[in-house]
């Protein structure tokens, strides 16, 4: 084998292997793992988180201002969309709430939403009954120390028991609604907008031209193609050609993968159980989330792809993926691995 060098409240003590959503697993013991953008947009302007929209009294407060308020304390479950988790993170801030209170809600209200200072705006939303309910935390530190910029500070939304897209960083801005505006990934990605984790709420079905598809799986040509949620299980795709798709949660369980280039792609929580993808190339790919159980893997490409949650192996050891000393991974990509399924990794090189 090729080596390159280069989320719920859990206040109680409890076992995690039993307590973790389904199809999640720990990420490495100290380690918070970077997903998406790692700064938010350059500005000159005084950090400031506003609130407006159906309010009686809209205002802004400065970090310091936000610092003056009450100040709680809560011990979070990380639980990320791209299968990995992060148990007892404890944060500090002030209730969603509080800010809330102070500026007066109107009757009319139903949604809330929290708008980022990214080069993308950022957002999401919740119904504001569930923020309530849930205890969405404006957060300014993270076990105990300010909160650091690459994961979200100077402040960001924590909201527990949901996943953590649900969370976004540099919060700038909350808007109270009377109706649903969908956040950039629920909007751009598919990403489902009540996004429990117990109930694996990850996408929402996409919907794709029936045409369209049909000569795409012809050709074997996806390239650049939005086939998120595509369902191509079984299917003979040898030489596929997928590179730059968006193929999120694509389903290619048991399908003939042999050759197929998926450079640049991104496949998060894609289904590759039992696939054939020998000599397939996933360079600089987002493969976050993806399950390989079973699959074949010989003189797969992975360098520069991002596998943070990725699966070869499953806790018993009893479904794995096949792989070979001519499948290219390099340090980085390793990194990103759960520390049972980097481990089986670096045994398979071992025995090669």
């Amino acid at each position: 084998m090729g080596l390159r060098g280069g989320c719920g409240i859990g206040g109680e003590q409890v076992d995690m292997a039993t307590s973790l959503p389904p199809n999640q697993q720990l990420a490495a013991p100290g380690r918070w793992p970077v997903v998406g953008e790692k700064g938010p947009r350059k500005s000159d302007a005084p950090w400031t988180v506003s609130v407006g929209g159906l309010v009686a009294r809209p205002r802004a407060w400065s970090l310091e201002e936000l610092r003056a308020l009450p100040w709680v304390e809560r011990v979070v479950d990380i639980h990320c969309v791209t299968r990995w988790s992060k148990p007892d993170a404890r944060f500090g801030g002030i209730e969603m709430r509080t800010l809330l209170d102070a500026c007066g809600t109107l009757a009319e209200a139903r949604f809330v939403s929290f708008v980022a200072r990214s080069e993308r705006d950022h957002s999401t939303s919740l119904p504001l009954d569930d923020a309530f309910r849930l205890g969405a935390l404006i957060a300014l530190d993270y076990e105990g120390a300010p909160l650091e910029e690459i994961h979200g500070g100077p402040v960001r939304i924590v909201t527990p028991e949901r996943y953590f897209y649900k969370s976004v960083k540099w919060l700038e801005r909350i808007e109270v609604l009377a109706d649903d505006r969908l956040g950039y990934w629920e909007r751009e990605a598919g990403y489902h907008n009540v996004a429990d984790p117990w109930n694996e709420q990850r996408y929402i079905a996409s919907e794709i031209d029936r045409v369209v598809l049909r000569k795409a799986l012809e050709s074997r040509v996806f390239t650049g193609a939005d086939f998120r949620g595509i369902d191509a299980r079984g299917r003979d795709l040898a030489g596929l050609d997928a590179r730059g798709a968006l193929l999120r949660n694509a389903d290619f369980r048991e399908a003939n993968l042999t050759g197929a280039r998926f450079d640049g792609a991104n496949l998060s929580n894609a289904h590759l159980q039992n696939a054939k993808l020998g000599g397939a190339s996933f360079r600089d790919a987002d493969v976050e989330g993806a399950d390989f159980r079973e699959a074949d893997l010989r003189g797969v490409d992975f360098t520069g792809a991002s596998l943070f949650g990725a699966t070869f192996v499953d806790a018993s050891g009893g479904s794995a993926a096949r792989i070979d000393d001519a499948a290219q991974l390099d340090v980085a990509s390793l990194d990103g691995l759960a520390p049972e399924q980097r481990q089986w990794i670096e045994r398979q090189e071992t025995r090669g």
